[in-house]
């Protein structure tokens, strides 16, 4: 997805709590929308745990994503995201909300997200050929509605239960436990624990 605004220059004006939302949600994005390169990796590999409370939830997935990063290489990484996601003709997993709210491609939520996109302002990258209800394209918005401040609490909320939490959770719970993730099944956790958190940030009354 598209947008005027640069998350890394958008976020300095935000507090470190929406700053770190912006930041995970464009990292999920990351690993989510092509195999993790040496670049990526790197990054990973400089998380520094202690920024993140031993008691939180994020604590244990944040040290697996960082180890698994230091132990896997790119083309290990390229092998086991192609089998996950493309395969000979489908990957293991199918990672579209249509898909996990319809059981098909294409249906009634892209539409639906379609619509609320073009109200922010948000287009396709025309080189990107997937659908934007990719599970990687939704936390890019993610990451750029809260980067921009776009969206006041209510409204953030909104678009997010509505385009996200009906399905995202069960999404990285299947990559937790697909047959052909190690370092993805990382990914599949920290996002997991991510969403939980999200749920709970959005329980909380403004």
């Amino acid at each position: 997805m598209t947008s005027k605004t640069d998350i890394h220059q958008a976020t300095s004006a935000l507090a470190p709590e929406e700053q770190a939302r912006a930041y995970v949600y464009s990292l999920l994005g990351a690993l989510l929308a092509a195999p993790a390169n040496e670049q990526l990796l790197g990054i990973l590999e400089r998380i520094k745990s202690e920024t993140v409370s031993q008691k939180s939830i994020m604590a244990k997935a944040w040290n697996m994503i960082r180890r698994a990063a230091c132990e896997d290489n790119p083309d290990q990484i390229a092998d086991e995201y192609h089998d996950l996601f493309i395969g000979l003709g489908r990957g293991e997993l199918i990672p579209y909300a249509s898909w996990y709210l319809t059981g098909y491609l294409m249906e009634k939520p892209l539409a639906a997200l379609r619509g609320d996109l073009e109200k922010l302002g948000f287009t396709s990258k025309t080189e990107r050929a997937e659908p934007e209800d990719h599970i990687a394209a939704l936390c890019e918005v993610m990451g750029m509605v809260i980067a921009e401040n776009k969206l006041g609490f209510e409204k953030q909320k909104a678009f997010f239960e509505t385009h996200m939490a009906p399905w995202i959770t069960r999404f990285f719970t299947d990559l937790t436990q697909a047959k052909s993730a190690r370092f993805y099944q990382t990914v599949g956790e920290f996002g997991r624990c991510f969403m939980e958190v999200e749920r709970q940030y959005f329980s909380m009354q403004v």
